[in-house]
Parts: structure tokens; C-alpha cells; sequence
């Protein structure tokens, strides 16, 4: 992500899944080496670019206090907000930090537009101040609303594919982003989606942020409201070549599903989709994928399944994905592809009982 700037505020658009009251943001500085101070953090909903809709933003208080200093390694939440976001909505989280410096914590491929500018202008309805537009999101890590008595979350734990790369900037068409439109339109207690996929991200080893096996408190655990995990990740440890076996990436696999089982919450398992053309593609990691698809469809280990790779493979080729899926690259799903993996879930399995 790069250093933090002295005296920057960043406008942050957000796109989120259930609606509910008394809305709150997670503040990160997880990767800092020293702590960082905001002292003007807002809350508002976007009307186009950085412009919000008027009468919209509100100041955030943490602790009751306008001002707060998050130590590195830490993360914080906001006290809500009085009143309703409504569902599916460009949420907009404006902050300013007076000494931010060191490395700055945050998400870099956002798949979404937002804004940076120099001083103070996080209470501003106005667009035109921010004129630095960014790929990425600084130092916002969560956001939360208290939804419906009975409503629980789905926390989607993977990679690029997860996080979107190759669907529409924008216009929000990762394949979560079609799953929480899914799950609006069906009566099921789970209503929230998290989008926890980093590009590049693995199981097993730290590079790409840190490894699913290191993150998974911090980024899944411990999201409020959360009933299920859906873990889809492996591809990034598979194509690395680092020597990496279908008997690791499962023993990986197991304290995932051990860890969140203890924790109270069910997993869904996701096949690795097929990567043939992609320039890292050899057979023997192709082996590796297969064996692992294997022990997630038959296993048992899962509380439900979802077959990416059927719905994503060629009946023609099925070590390579079908074209009119293909992003290009052979490797990530266009936005008919995201929208084809969301269609493939099992919504009811997503509200299971993870000790029957």
C-alpha cells in the first residue's frame, strides 16, 4: 500500500450487502509500525464520484470521542451511527489523519473508485476538493450494521478471483457482490456478505497480505454476525511452484474448517477452478488441483460444497476455463463468470448447523 501522507483525507466508496441501523466502520493499522491518529472521520452516502448526497454525513465518534489513535497492529470500531443504511448502498467513509506516516494499512485492488485530497475536507458534501483518484481503500477495513434480529453473514475468504479482478470496476460484479444480490431476493437468515479475497493471497504462505492460515482471526473470525465461512483459495499456492502438495494445501484446508468450527461457524468449501493458458500452468500442478478438488467434493469435511470448477470448466477442455466465462487471462472469471459462480451456491447451505 505504500506510506501513509501527513495531513491526507481519503474518501472512501464502499459497497454494502444488508442493510440495518446503527452503522459502524473498522479503522485499521494492522500493518503499521507506529500508531496513527485520525481526528476527523465522516460517514455518508455517495451521490456520484466523491460528490455525497446532501444531509447524508455524519461525523463517526470512537468512544464517544471525535478523535482516535489506533496503535500499530490494532484495529478499531466506530460507535454507530443512529439511524438506517439502506441495503445496497455506496456507503462513503471520509477520514483525515494529522501524522500518518510508516506503512499504511489497507486493501489495494478495490475494484472501486475512490478519492484522496490534502487537508481537512471529510465534512464536505462537495466532490470537487478530491481530486486524486485511487484504486485502493486506506486504512478502512470493516463496516457493520445491527440488521434484523436472526440475521447472520457469510464471509467469503479467497484471492483475486474473490476480489474481483477482471469483473467491471465499479459496478460491483465480483461473484459476492451477485451472491448478496441472491440472498436479498430469498428467504434465508443469512443476508450479509464480507468480502475477505486478496489478489494473490494463499493458504499457506505470507506475500500477498498475509497467508488465510494468519488472517483468518483478524479478517473472518472476528467480523461481527458472521454463520458461515466460504473458503475459496488454493489456486495461488498451487501455480507458485514453492513445492507446495495436495497434502499440505489440505492439511491447510483442515485448520481452517477446525479453527472456525471452534469458533461457532460453518464452512462451505469451494473446488479450485481450472487455470489451463494461464502462463504458470504445468500438468503436475494441474495433478495438485485435481487431488484437492478430490478431497474437497468427497471429504466430508465441509459442511456443504460448491463446485467452482464445474460451472467454470470447458466440457471441451476441462483443465481450462470455458471462454465465455474467460476474463482473458485464463485464470479469472469475466462478470458473466462471477455472476455463474454466485448462481452455483447452495444459499441454504450457507445456514448450517456447524455441530450436526
Amino acid at each position: 500500500m505504500g506510506d501513509g501522507v501527513a495531513g491526507r483525507s481519503y474518501r472512501l466508496v464502499v459497497h454494502t450487502s444488508v442493510g440495518g441501523s446503527g452503522v459502524r466502520v473498522r479503522l485499521s493499522n494492522a500493518f503499521g509500525d507506529r500508531p496513527i491518529t485520525f481526528d476527523s472521520a465522516y460517514a455518508g452516502l455517495q451521490k456520484q464520484g466523491a460528490e455525497l448526497r446532501p444531509g447524508t454525513n455524519r461525523r463517526l465518534a470512537f468512544g464517544g470521542e471525535r478523535t482516535v489513535t489506533v496503535p500499530a497492529g490494532a484495529t478499531v470500531w466506530s460507535d454507530p451511527l443512529p439511524g438506517k443504511l439502506p441495503t445496497a448502498s455506496n456507503l462513503v467513509v471520509s477520514l483525515h489523519s494529522p501524522d500518518a506516516a510508516g506503512p499504511a494499512s489497507g486493501h489495494w485492488m478495490a475494484m472501486q473508485t475512490s478519492y484522496a485530497t490534502q487537508g481537512d475536507r471529510t465534512a464536505e458534501d462537495s466532490g470537487t476538493p478530491w481530486t486524486i483518484p485511487t484504486g485502493s481503500w486506506f486504512y478502512l477495513d470493516a463496516v457493520s450494521v445491527q440488521a434484523p434480529k436472526g440475521t447472520g453473514a457469510v464471509v467469503a475468504l479467497g484471492d483475486s478471483i474473490t476480489d474481483g479482478w477482471q469483473s467491471t470496476s465499479d459496478l460491483n460484479r465480483r461473484w459476492p457482490d451477485y451472491l448478496a444480490r441472491r440472498l436479498q431476493k430469498t428467504d434465508t437468515a443469512v443476508k450479509g456478505v464480507a468480502n475477505e479475497g486478496i489478489s494473490g493471497n494463499k493458504v499457506l504462505a505470507d506475500g500477498a497480505g498475509q497467508s488465510s492460515l494468519n488472517r483468518l482471526e483478524r479478517d473472518v473470525l472476528s467480523q461481527p454476525g458472521v454463520r458461515t465461512v466460504f473458503l475459496f483459495q488454493g489456486v495461488n499456492d498451487i501455480k507458485a511452484h514453492t513445492g507446495v502438495t495436495a497434502d499440505d494445501l489440505i492439511e491447510g484446508y483442515r485448520e481452517i474448517v477446525d479453527r472456525a468450527h471452534a469458533a461457532g461457524k460453518c464452512v462451505v468449501g469451494a473446488t479450485v477452478g481450472p487455470f489451463k493458458g494461464w502462463h504458470e500452468w504445468d500438468q503436475a500442478g494441474e495433478a495438485v488441483r485435481q487431488e484437492v478438488n478430490t478431497f474437497i467434493r468427497s471429504s466430508g469435511e465441509f459442511d456443504a460444497v460448491t463446485d467452482f470448477d464445474r460451472i467454470l470448466r470447458s466440457p471441451y477442455d476441462q483443465e481450462r476455463m470455458l471462454p465465455a466465462l474467460d476474463g482473458g487471462d485464463h485464470i479469472h472469471p469475466n462478470d458473466k463468470g462471477m455472476q455463474a459462480m454466485a448462481d452455483a451456491v447452495d444459499l441454504t447451505a450457507l445456514d448450517c448447523d456447524p455441530t450436526g
